[in-house]
């Protein structure tokens, strides 16, 4: 009951933060131009009824596109991405499969704010390790973001 009242709130949280789409990292297709840069989200945010105490979280959507596979993705997630991600310091605070979109994964990581969300994707485009995988398991994705900051009165921070 948890993991879905948890999930329910993660989903329901997308309106409250700012959508940027075509950042390509990890997996997606590069950018077009630079990324825009991360909007302010995390602790101290000039907003109402943000905590704060927030981390800044992201919100990342992934649909796989026609051609390309859907269980690549989640293997490439299961046996290398995660431990790339705890490598460069992103809290990966979990993993959902659509039950209406199975063309679709969604996942929630943390960070300390945007600087720090910023620093552990550079870090994490630039890894080798990471670069070699991406290669290996190419995977054609969509990716639509939302960045948000907790609630003063939820009970995530």
């Amino acid at each position: 009951m948890t993991r879905l009242v948890f999930a329910s709130a993660a989903v329901m949280l997308i309106g409250a933060g700012q959508a940027v789409a075509g950042q390509a990292p990890p997996g997606g297709q590069p950018a077009r131009g630079p990324a825009p840069p991360t909007p302010a989200c995390g602790p101290n945010v000039a907003m109402k009824n943000v905590a704060k105490d927030s981390r800044c979280f992201e919100l990342r959507t992934y649909t796989v596109r026609e051609g390309s596979s859907l269980d690549l993705l989640h293997a490439r997630f299961r046996d290398h991405t995660n431990t790339l991600f705890k490598k460069h310091g992103m809290t990966i605070v979990g993993f959902w499969q659509p039950v209406t979109r199975p063309d679709q994964l969604i996942y929630l990581l943390a960070y300390k704010d945007g600087a720090a969300r910023d620093a552990a994707w550079a870090a994490f485009g630039a890894d080798p390790e990471w670069v070699k995988v991406r290669t290996e398991m190419a995977v054609q994705v969509q990716v639509d973001n939302v960045f948000m900051s907790a609630t003063d009165y939820g009970p995530m921070k």
